[in-house]
């Protein structure tokens, strides 16, 4: 037992030393790694946020690099399949000698991942993963985003204090940890400001009539809705819930990003919480904006591109404050670091989730009749 042990520690210590240096054998490149859903049911987001994490390595390379050197952004495509994550990791570390990686985009992907990171001293930023417990892994694992209470809270402070109502219902899906999540901590945050839960309703994964919960929501006369779910689903209840006469404002959560591609005038005037707003006059995302623009093609980046373009530039933050890549000192760096992004000015808690502000984001229609989405306001738990 002892003679394995030490094979495996063995294993482990060499894994950690082969990414002091993350560069190329010349020594004029950094190698970052990447692991996300390039392909398969949600390739939406990781190719968006692809997409930011290489503007930024483009910005970064033009101003010269970090510590003098170019930066190299290698990814690995998971499918969204956590099993895959897994292989992904292997190929970036083992093949390509990356000790430093950003991904992957969904909490199941991003966690099948960190225990191995964390053995092996790879620094893992996950862009997106909103899990709580992402990083109980360790002191190598870190995230971009807030964390599904945080933005449940968020919701229910902006339900209460911002647009000043008492009088909530909540139609959430039973079966989905993400809605379950966000739910509860509305309901906390909500009811701790005064304000009275008059319904709960809920439902399964996969159900496309809401009406018999919608019923007993509509007899409780709530002054909100909170609606807890993805966009697809939100877009059926929002549609089940006007035609029933329920005209009060409804709220949501980041799942609802996309909801006005996929919805009609019946989610207008609701809200929903994000990470960034597009229409947002802060200096650091009129830059990522008009940068992003002008590299493709005037597309407007969704949340998910922020947050990837945000994690690239903590790590280069994180590596200058260091003056190396060795990821131990990489990891010390970006826990001592604090600095304006793109979706927020941020610095760290002691387990590595992002302390920052939420915003919360208006769909209306714009001059064309069109939905669109617009800043409302900016909100913290402080």
């Amino acid at each position: 037992m002892k003679k394995l042990l030490s094979v495996a520690l063995a294993a482990v210590t060499f894994a950690a030393l082969s990414f002091t240096s993350c560069s190329d054998k010349s020594g004029n490149t950094i190698k970052i790694g990447g692991i996300a859903p390039l392909s398969g049911g949600v390739a939406v987001y990781g190719l968006e946020c692809t997409d930011g994490v290489n503007l930024a390595v483009a910005e970064i390379n033009a101003a010269g690099g970090i510590l003098g050197k170019q930066v190299e952004y290698i990814v690995e495509d998971d499918e969204g399949d956590p099993a895959k994550s897994v292989n992904a990791y292997t190929k970036l570390t083992t093949q390509k000698g990356v000790g430093l990686i950003i991904g992957s985009l969904t909490s199941g992907c991003s966690i099948a991942v960190t225990s191995t990171a964390q053995a092996q001293g790879v620094v893992q930023i996950a862009p997106a993963a909103t899990a709580v417990s992402l990083t109980d892994a360790g002191n190598y694992i870190f995230r971009a985003c807030y964390t599904d209470p945080f933005q449940g809270k968020i919701g229910g402070k902006f339900a209460a204090v911002n647009l000043g109502l008492k009088k909530a219902a909540i139609l959430y899906d039973i079966g989905n940890d993400y809605s379950v999540g966000l739910m509860e901590n509305f309901v906390a945050e909500f009811t701790s400001l005064g304000g009275e839960v008059v319904a709960t309703e809920s439902y399964m994964t996969n159900d496309v009539d809401f009406n018999a919960q919608l019923t007993k929501i509509k007899s409780a006369q709530p002054d909100v809705v909170y609606l807890p779910d993805y966009y697809g689903t939100v877009a059926l209840i929002a549609k089940q819930l006007r035609a029933q006469g329920i005209e009060c404002p409804i709220v949501g959560a980041d799942g609802w990003d996309g909801l006005v591609e996929d919805a009609g005038d019946e989610v207008a005037g609701g809200y929903y919480s994000n990470h960034y707003a597009a229409d947002s006059t802060d200096p650091a995302v009129v830059k990522f904006i008009e940068g992003f623009k002008a590299k493709y093609n005037g597309r407007i980046p969704n949340a998910f591109a922020a947050l990837g373009y945000d994690s690239m530039y903590m790590l280069k933050n994180a590596i200058e404050a260091a003056g190396t890549t060795d990821p131990a000192a990489v990891r010390d760096a970006l826990e001592n670091s604090e600095g304006n992004y793109v979706t927020g000015h941020i610095r760290f808690d002691e387990k590595h989730n992002p302390v920052k502000s939420a915003v919360m984001v208006k769909i209306e229609k714009n001059d064309s009749g069109a939905l669109s989405v617009a800043y409302e306001a900016t909100v913290d738990l402080d």
